[in-house]
């Protein structure tokens, strides 16, 4: 998967829907990865379900950078999208390159932004550096502040409109996707059915050109029961105590290490 092999995924040309996972480090991508997706975000969400924050506002451009370097370490077939943190692009478009650059640098393929026209002049200049760049509408997380809490978008006709008149602006912008968030399945659909490029959903119905969902969340790992869009195909936290606590049994009763795990003694113990 690249850029433009992405620009024109879309289902009702007969391509199966896009995969898409997040990815934080070398295993977790390395094992995304073996399991044949489409797309690998090292996504802001790192800021929740890694270094345990209530949001994403708490990671910065050196933060996503090193988890993209981290990802691009596994060397995975997938294409490596890096979400650009709050305040990296909310700036002078300069600025915003600059920041993008670093991303790209430390192995992203592509850059994600939140915002719809808002940030039109941002796309141009990213899409000028030749810097491929996915959209993301809909429950804009990096806007928490703004929205009052993590809120399904686009529910009444002129939100759903006016969405869909920012998805319109940033395709004829240049982006090569677009990320639809908490939005009602009909508008997932009807942007879907009005772009020519992908969409990639994320609690935006069955319609969409793909999904993405958290890496932690499918996999049973976060401390907080997961949103109403996600499907947990693993209790993978419940395997992971259960392990800890029988080596720690092991240790305590005497019976870790051993001679399987325990080294022959040398002929001469002082060497």
């Amino acid at each position: 998967m690249n850029a433009p092999q992405l620009q024109t995924h879309k289902r009702r040309n007969g391509k199966a829907p896009l995969v898409m996972l997040t990815a934080y480090d070398e295993p977790s991508a390395r094992l995304a990865d073996a399991a044949s997706v489409d797309l690998l975000l090292v996504g802001d969400s790192v800021a929740n379900v890694v270094l345990g924050h209530a949001d994403t506002l708490h990671v910065s451009v050196e933060v996503m950078a090193h988890h993209v370097a981290a990802v691009a370490a596994a060397r995975p077939s997938a294409m490596i999208v890096a979400d650009m943190p709050w305040l990296s692009y909310h700036g002078t478009t300069a600025d915003a390159v600059a920041n993008a650059g670093v991303l790209i640098r430390a192995g992203a393929q592509a850059v994600k932004i939140e915002g719809g026209r808002n940030r039109l002049a941002v796309v141009h200049a990213l899409v000028d550096a030749e810097i491929p760049v996915i959209g993301h509408l809909g429950l804009t997380p990096q806007s928490v502040l703004a929205l009052g809490g993590f809120r399904v978008q686009a529910k009444t006709v002129d939100a759903a409109e006016r969405l869909l008149e920012d998805a319109l602006a940033l395709e004829a912008a240049g982006i090569s996707a677009l990320v639809l968030e908490a939005v009602p399945a009909n508008v997932g659909a009807a942007v879907t059915a009005a772009l020519t490029i992908a969409t990639i959903g994320i609690g935006a119905g069955a319609d969409t050109d793909g999904q993405v969902l958290v890496f932690h969340d499918i996999l049973g790992l976060t401390a907080t029961a997961p949103a109403k869009f996600v499907r947990q195909y693993a209790d993978v936290g419940r395997i992971i105590t259960s392990a800890i606590s029988s080596y720690a049994a092991d240790v305590r009763n005497g019976s870790f290490p051993g001679a399987s795990e325990t080294y022959a003694p040398t002929s001469d113990p002082a060497h």
